[in-house]
């Protein structure tokens, strides 16, 4: 039995000046869970931020906005909803840390552009790759309009509101805890992870001292051995 996507809009959301949102889609295997691609709006080229179901529906919609030049995954995963034709109907070029290009390539049909150490495009936009999750995941940080968003995949997510990990049986756990160190002591003001409970807030606002908390706090149970 092939489980169903729900696509429930078909608009983008302006979350931000200059930041889209896709309509969110369950994930197949947790339908309780939704995720989200993001547009981001520059003047050198817009960018997609992860990939979704929904992309497809919304293509003309990021069109009208001046389209998007790359598009950069968190990490493999996402290439599940990023098939050969869509890439070619978006006019992207897919971006993903080397250490994921395997599985990338082998589910999108297309050979990604990949980078492997931490790095800025320019206009704000600086990739940091935060290992665990996968071997490649990463991380985005975008400085735009006064906020510093962070996009950090499912390496960090919300599940009913509280910030998780998803740490599977490949993840690296040591490598994970690493990464989560790492990010706490980024400056960031919103967290906008690829997943979110469904009806839930997709992106939240926050501090240093309030990430740091809660991010020391997912450390802890992953040191206990806990997944999340």
């Amino acid at each position: 039995m092939t489980a169903t996507i729900t696509r429930p809009r078909t608009y983008l959301e302006t979350t931000f000046p200059g930041l889209h949102a896709t309509p969110g889609a369950e994930l197949p295997f947790a339908r309780d869970i939704h995720v989200r691609a993001f547009l981001l709006e520059r003047e050198h080229g817009n960018i997609l931020v992860y990939s979704a179901p929904t992309l497809a529906d919304v293509a003309d919609r990021i069109d009208g906005l001046g389209g998007a030049s790359w598009q950069y995954l968190g990490h493999w995963h996402e290439a599940m909803f990023l098939p050969a034709e869509l890439v070619e109907r978006l006019g992207t070029r897919v971006v993903v840390h080397a250490a994921d290009i395997v599985e990338t390539a082998r589910r999108t049909g297309v050979e990604p552009t990949t980078f492997s150490h931490r790095g800025s495009l320019g206009e704000g936009f600086e990739i940091i790759p935060i290992p665990g999750h996968t071997p490649g995941a990463t991380a985005f940080l975008f400085d735009h309009d006064g906020r510093r968003f962070l996009f950090t995949g499912d390496s960090l997510y919300l599940r009913d509101g509280e910030w998780v990990a998803a740490v599977l049986d490949s993840s690296d756990r040591a490598a994970y805890v690493e990464s989560l160190d790492l990010i706490r002591t980024l400056d960031f003001d919103v967290l906008v992870p690829w997943a979110a409970s469904a009806g839930e807030p997709y992106l939240v606002h926050t501090d240093p001292e309030d990430a740091r908390r809660r991010i020391g706090t997912i450390i802890d149970r992953i040191w206990r051995g806990e997944d999340h």
